[in-house]
């Protein structure tokens, strides 16, 4: 008798043991799909290559044109850069476009000065296979090459745009470093439906990449982050034209507004994945620390 409520009572705790572990195993799954579909979903937004161009050297500038409160007898060899953001199927998205035009480079002495069409060439790139082109700002060592890319769509801030083909011409106006040419040519591409106006500050425009307003070098210039396998990249341009300026928290020395241009770079480093990955816009030494693969090529990774 005591032999049959004992077995009774074993077989009876098996079961609940059998029925709690299916229990506990059915309340598992939906977890378990749930994280497998969110690394589905992770690994289905695209990661992008940065790298830096070379497209030639400004020699003996003043670094005070370029750092706020800096020795005016102190100059640099300035690198004057692009650079082309690589992404899965065929997307090639240039981040400014450099400068060409007899007009514009004449008389400024720059060494070694290429075409952006043939800076990626390096990269096996040629201008057609640009898919977006990016303007930080419209200076003549920026914006001038907007021409050279025949598929390309032109991203730039609306303000940059209304500004610069308007009342940066009026009395009071801003519109140095700005060449009337490429003004032209960009209300002709706008005419040709090959712009797109971003309206503002924190803008995702293309999956991965965003661009953010407020360093002020010009009337409305934007920076640029890129997913990348390593982290967030930060593209500054201008609106900080050397790891000095980060370094020293000093603004850049041509700046419509110089507590806003601090503010941005204080911003770039919370965006960016780690302070290396913020890279400005003319220091030779992303060369330096960026060395791989060379022949005027960085990686930024």
């Amino acid at each position: 008798m005591r032999s049959r409520i004992y077995k009774h009572s074993t077989a009876t705790r098996l079961k609940k043991s059998t029925i709690t572990a299916i229990f506990l195993t059915t309340l598992s799954l939906p977890l378990i799909g749930t994280r497998n579909s969110s690394l589905a979903q992770d690994q289905s937004h695209p990661t992008y290559e940065v790298y830096a161009l070379s497209y030639g050297v400004y020699p003996d500038f003043p670094v005070s044109a370029l750092l706020a409160g800096a020795d005016k007898t102190r100059k640099i060899d300035l690198q004057m850069m692009i650079w082309l953001i690589k992404g899965p199927g065929g997307k090639n998205i240039l981040v400014d476009t450099g400068c060409y035009h007899e007009n514009v480079v004449k008389g400024k002495g720059i060494r070694n000065l290429i075409k952006a069409s043939d800076a990626i060439a390096k990269l096996g790139l040629s201008a057609a296979d640009i898919t977006d082109v990016i303007i930080t700002h419209m200076h003549w060592d920026h914006a001038d090459g907007m021409d050279l890319f025949p598929n390309a769509k032109i991203w730039i801030q609306k303000d940059e745009y209304s500004y610069y083909t308007g009342a940066a011409w009026q009395a009071g106006g801003k519109s140095g470093g700005i060449e009337p040419d490429d003004v032209l040519t960009l209300v002709k591409l706008n005419t040709a439906h090959k712009v797109s106006l971003v309206d503002g500050d924190d803008r995702e425009i293309i999956d991965g990449i965003k661009v953010y307003t407020g360093g002020r070098h010009t009337f409305a210039s934007q920076y640029v982050s890129v997913r990348t396998a390593s982290g967030t990249v930060v593209i500054a341009s201008d609106n900080m034209y050397l790891y000095e300026n980060l370094e020293k928290h000093a603004p850049i020395a041509q700046t419509f507004d110089a507590e806003s241009n601090l503010k941005a770079q204080d911003r770039m480093k919370q965006i960016a994945s780690r302070p290396d990955l913020i890279v400005p816009g003319h220091d030779p030494m992303v060369f330096v620390k960026f060395p791989k693969p060379g022949n005027g090529v960085a990686r930024i990774q």
